[in-house]
């Protein structure tokens, strides 16, 4: 438990036991559940944490309470793991009402069987609710990336309650740079949403914003011009880093050796920065983030079973999903007697918006030989 501000308590939980967020997106650092106590002439508690973590959260929140029974719960956002306690909070504290939006109101018989008739409060765009010398005013921001999503600002602190946006992973005690987790987070949660995102980031530029509480992550506190340049980028799929980011997999190591040669190559010649990642090996949504970070992609992958080597397969299953747009794109493809991949890789990424595709597949037949370099030095000279 922290203070936020002198009325604003943080009462959210670290789960460092955890190995898997959503059961697909690796978190070595754990993951943190947040939410917010404000104490006033009325107390709001803001959203809830995760099942594992609920008994440290049930405690935190008494010890702020202090004796007294909190007035309102604030939803912002209706995935279990900020709202899986719902039926206890109704009975543990008999007079609290529910405060949300419509839509997380239509959502929650899909969740939970409790009767809440008589207990909620429904705001919209706008809306306000008092808490004394504490005002709440409710923000929509859906697909946000559920489409129940609502933000909430306390005016006189000057303190945005972000849902999940400016999220990342990791505890809030792990010592680490936010960007590479935030974008990690972002791109592989609300990367598909980016227009969303953009309206979201243009209500809160009318706001006089001093600290960003999010669902997951750090309270933001300085700096805050920086967090939001990123999410500008980022949800806009604007380029964060020139560079090149080359994704390969390899049946038998020689489509890698290629993908590892034009890496070589492209330094030689002075690109700014190569980042290079083996997708049969590296984690899948660290592989997302760089391809999304950097201004061109270069997708390397054997012939197999007349496709795709389905690694490849699903990483660009990925990136489309996540709405990949605006990069340049390269290819090298692999086939021992009738090589397809490459065609099928540009086939799926011409697909994305505002791909320009260097029309020129390298191909390797077999073992990656000294007469394929001259090839390799050409897509790099168009990668430059």
């Amino acid at each position: 438990m922290k203070n936020i501000t002198k009325d604003i308590f943080y009462v959210g939980v670290d789960d460092k036991d955890i190995d898997l967020f959503e059961n697909q997106y690796i978190v070595p650092n754990g993951m943190a559940y947040n939410s917010y106590v404000i104490v006033d002439e009325k107390i709001a508690v803001m959203d809830m944490v995760d099942d594992k973590c609920s008994d440290t959260w049930f405690s935190n929140v008494d010890e702020v309470l202090a004796g007294r029974q909190p007035d309102y719960l604030i939803i912002s956002h209706l995935e279990p793991d900020h709202s899986v306690k719902l039926g206890e909070v109704l009975n543990r504290y008999p007079d609290i009402k529910i405060v949300s939006n419509a839509k997380l109101f239509s959502m929650l018989p899909n969740f939970f069987d409790v009767s809440v008739e008589d207990r909620c409060i429904t705001v919209a765009e706008g809306g306000t609710l008092e808490l004394g010398s504490h005002t709440l005013k409710f923000i929509m921001a859906p697909m946000v990336h559920w489409p129940e999503v609502m933000v909430t600002y306390e005016e006189s602190e000057k303190v945005l309650f972000s849902a999940d946006a400016f999220g990342k992973f990791g505890t809030l005690d792990t010592d680490e740079d936010w960007a590479c987790e935030a974008r990690r987070y972002y791109f592989n949660i609300v990367g598909k949403f980016g227009a969303p995102v953009q309206t979201l980031l243009k209500k809160v530029a009318a706001l006089d914003v001093q600290k960003i509480c999010a669902l997951h992550g750090p309270i933001l506190e300085e700096n805050l011009e920086y967090y939001i340049d990123k999410y500008n980028t980022w949800s806009s799929y604007g380029v964060e880093d020139e560079g090149i980011f080359i994704a390969y997999c390899s049946l038998h190591g020689n489509t890698g050796e290629a993908a590892k040669k034009l890496a070589s190559i492209l330094e030689e010649k002075g690109a700014p920065k190569v980042s290079i990642a083996d997708l049969c090996r590296e984690d899948m949504a660290e592989c997302i983030e760089d391809a999304f970070r950097y201004d061109r992609l270069v997708l390397a992958a054997p012939t197999y079973e007349a496709g795709m080597m389905p690694v490849m397969a699903d990483f660009i299953h990925h990136l489309k999903n996540k709405s990949f747009q605006k990069r340049k794109v390269a290819f090298i493809e692999n086939g021992s007697w009738a090589p397809m991949s490459g065609k099928l890789m540009k086939e799926q990424m011409s697909t994305c918006k505002d791909i320009e595709i260097v029309d020129e597949v390298v191909t390797i037949k077999s073992a990656f030989k000294d007469s394929d370099i001259p090839s390799l030095e050409a897509l790099a000279d168009k990668l430059l």
